[in-house]
């Protein structure tokens, strides 16, 4: 069976998120599902996650749980669009046992990184097969709109994320290519920063 990949590509909103999501109802797009993530991210003690930029983290919503893996960013994984490519590891877990998980990462020695808190919408188009867009408002840093396939054919997934994001008029906004958990902290160092000049 082929490797199928996460092909995804995010953009930082600045516009009307009320009109923004007409748009999307325009185009044909649908809520799907909307939920609030908490996500807990780890890294190594001998290894920074930061530096290699991999994913080692905690997630919770509703009644799910899963601790996720993704690999450390390279010039295989990270094309010049700005698209991110990386097979993922999940493990479910029971959500009654995230606590007993988040001490197991702790007692293997992982090191917490941060926290960050995610009210995530899930838009679907019936003649979009595979393709998610998500609204993301992640608590103290802002909006951001991310395009996304499963698939294991990465050129012809990227041409679709193109499309879509022109259809969609998000293409003007600024791709960000780091993952949340580094804007977060990046956010958390400022404001202490703030704190310490005061």
């Amino acid at each position: 069976m082929a490797e199928r990949y996460e092909i995804e590509r995010k953009r930082k909103f600045l516009g009307d998120l009320e009109e923004f999501i007409a748009r999307l109802s325009s185009q044909g797009f649908f809520l799907s599902s909307e939920t609030t993530e908490i996500d807990t991210y780890y890294s190594r003690p001998d290894v920074d996650f930061m530096q290699t930029v991999e994913c080692l983290r905690v997630r919770q919503r509703d009644d799910f749980a899963e601790i996720t893996y993704k690999p450390p960013t390279n010039q295989r994984t990270h094309t010049e669009d700005g698209v991110i490519v990386k097979p993922e590891t999940n493990l479910p877990v029971n959500p009654e046992n995230t606590a007993v998980a988040k001490q197991l990462l702790a007692n293997l020695g992982m090191v917490k990184l941060v926290e960050v808190n995610k009210f995530r919408r899930i838009f679907k188009c019936d003649d979009e097969p595979g393709l998610t867009i998500a609204i993301d408002e992640i608590s103290g840093v802002g909006v951001f709109i991310e395009t996304e396939i499963i698939s294991e054919d990465k050129k012809s997934a990227l041409r679709r994320i193109e499309d879509v994001e022109a259809r969609i008029g998000v293409q003007e906004f600024e791709i960000i290519t780091r993952p949340y958990r580094d804007i977060c902290m990046y956010a958390q160092f400022t404001e202490r920063d703030k704190v310490v000049t005061k």
